[in-house]
């Protein structure tokens, strides 16, 4: 398995599963939203989009939703890249 990368490395539109997140790097109420939103290991996630500016939001699926995560927050989330099926 490749190394984790974090949610804000990601490349756009590559599937990836939450490997880990390093809940001692978000505030409380930052961790219980991720909770809330159904971040947690081995749950699938996408980056769909980055704003243009450098410290802009990203928003990426999960499941089904879609949600915009600070770069901050989305650094403690690590994600394994899903190789597609051959």
């Amino acid at each position: 398995m490749a190394t984790p990368i974090s949610l804000e490395q990601l490349p756009h539109r590559t599937h990836a599963t939450v490997a880990d997140i390093a809940w001692d790097q978000l505030a409380v109420p930052e961790a219980r939203r991720l909770r809330e939103l159904g971040f947690d290991q081995g749950v699938d996630v996408e980056v769909l989009h980055r704003a243009r500016l450098g410290g802009g939001p990203i928003a990426c699926r999960i499941g089904r939703m879609t949600v915009a995560l600070r770069r901050r927050v989305a650094g403690a989330v690590h994600v394994s890249i899903v190789q597609p099926a051959e």
